[in-house]
């Protein structure tokens, strides 16, 4: 710790966004450029607090040394700093822009004072190892002669082959799409995750040995058979893609689509991608109801927005969130709080309407017109169960006229039909795939991780998912592994 007194004396600052006029014009990132000094003053604030929550299982679950490494920053050894980094977290240029940071949450300056800003310096230590080439191919010196299979190429997929290919084992990653990063490729849009992190470091991983074949439908045009025939173990990270779905009245007109039937394409338009017309969704000069108030919801309404919609509706069921902890929500908990993303910060206004329930969608010749809805409040807890009775308002029910809805209300489970059901893989009482604490599923040699087992999560547990799967693996093939345990799985 280089400054004493940096917490008391320098205030959080973070990298200001592109004003909203020239964003929603293009697919970049919203950030602006941060000079370097101001994110080693920004580390200077990390306090020596002696019980680092931040690495904490309520923190990170990579176990991040986050403490040193702001130090490092703070001391100008950015090359010191990466390399602890790296030690932790396969892929900071990732997280670094996408992660919610809980991290931050569990600050224990955050209890005061505004949290150190570690996400921002994560991916400035990640942008300075690719720039001053301290990230260079690092095949491994030997093979083992193990094959590994693993099915997705998400973080999770990604994590466990970057790991198991260190370990020398030669790692062949099935992807069904055209191109190779799941949801980082194309769930998350352009302008909070440019493409051309996720390829640079795709390519990086390519050029140590990792053989990437994306077209490759696992249980469809690549037959399992042939998966576990050609290879000494499989990992499954095919993340959790069954999307909840809205059963209400007038569901069944066209022009309602799930939030991942829309954000995808968008994405390959930015590829350069022609989208035919029978099947293109677009917002444009559209009035978009958007279902859902999380990630994925913000995220379509920053692409609707860049698309050029007429107008934009978000509804919410749940309560707005206060803009300070509850006393039921104490630190070093993930800070259930009010957040307004760079999407809520261009459409100018209180586009989100909470306590909304949708009761059905009416409309002409096949097609969406209105949504009826209404207010709801939620009762007292049940003293039994201790879940809150749905109320409607009287008197509130409304209607709004929309041309296309976006059903972004998260994801239930896996999807069964295909690959898990041919394995004939257990699931837990989620419809998650089941496993044990060594990642192993009910079948001898196949692998889980991500969201496939855990359920719908962050970016930092799929990475972490990923990492255990593989040390499970390494021990599977060679009887030991000197792989890196994650602490909080």
């Amino acid at each position: 710790m280089g400054a004493v007194k940096g917490f008391m004396e320098i205030p959080r600052e973070t990298p200001l966004s592109r004003p909203v006029s020239d964003r929603l014009k293009d697919q970049q990132e919203v950030y602006q450029p941060f000079p370097l000094e101001k994110y080693q003053q920004q580390g200077a604030r990390c306090m020596d607090c002696g019980v680092p929550f931040c690495q904490s299982n309520t923190g990170c679950p990579l176990g991040n040394a986050i403490p040193d490494w702001n130090d490092m920053v703070y001391r100008n050894k950015w090359e010191e700093a990466l390399s602890l980094l790296l030690n932790t977290n396969n892929f900071p240029e990732f997280t670094g822009r996408i992660c919610p940071a809980p991290c931050e949450g569990a600050c224990v300056l955050g209890i005061t004072e505004p949290a150190v800003t570690i996400r921002n310096i994560e991916e400035v230590i990640a942008e300075k190892g690719f720039e001053n080439g301290w990230m260079q191919p690092n095949p491994p010196k030997k093979r083992t002669g193990k094959k590994v299979a693993i099915v997705g190429s998400g973080p999770a997929g990604l994590a466990a082959a970057d790991q198991l290919n260190q370990a020398g084992h030669t790692v062949t990653v099935y992807e069904k799409a055209d191109r190779i990063g799941g949801l980082l490729m194309y769930g998350i849009p352009h302008f909070k995750l440019e493409k051309r992190i996720v390829k640079r470091r795709v390519d990086l991983m390519e050029a140590e040995g990792v053989v990437f074949r994306p077209n490759s439908h696992v249980g469809d045009n690549v037959p399992i058979s042939e998966l576990r025939g050609q290879h000494d173990a499989v990992i499954l990270c095919c993340g959790s893609e069954k999307p909840r779905d809205l059963p209400v009245p007038g569901r069944e007109l066209n022009g309602i689509h799930f939030a991942m039937e829309f954000l995808p394409q968008q994405n390959k338009r930015n590829e350069g991608d022609s989208i035919p017309e029978n099947i293109s969704l677009t917002a444009k000069d559209k009035n978009v109801l958007i279902i859902g108030g999380g990630d994925t919801g913000s995220d379509c309404l920053g692409t609707s927005l860049r698309q050029g919609a007429r107008k934009v509706y978000q509804f919410e069921l749940l309560d707005e969130p206060p803009p300070k902890r509850k006393p039921d929500n104490p630190w070093p908990q993930w800070p259930a709080t009010l957040r307004i993303s760079s999407s809520h910060e261009e459409a100018k206004g209180q586009v989100t309407q909470y306590n909304i329930l949708t009761k059905k969608f009416t409309g002409g010749n096949g097609q969406v017109k209105q949504v009826h809805a209404v207010k709801v409040q939620f009762g007292d807890p049940d003293p039994e169960t201790g879940r809150r009775p749905l109320e409607e308002v009287p008197g509130s029910e409304f209607i709004l006229d929309v041309d296309l809805v976006l059903l972004a209300m998260g994801f239930v489970h896996p999807v069964h039909e295909g690959l898990v059901k041919e394995l004939g893989l257990g699931l837990d009482g989620r419809g998650n795939v089941s496993c044990n604490d060594k990642k192993m599923t009910t079948v001898d040699g196949v692998f889980v991780a991500g969201d496939m087992t855990r359920g719908q999560s962050l970016v930092v547990w799929a990475i972490a998912e990923g990492r255990e799967a593989a040390r499970s693996v390494d021990e599977y093939l060679m009887g030991y592994t000197f792989l890196p345990h994650s602490e909080f799985l």
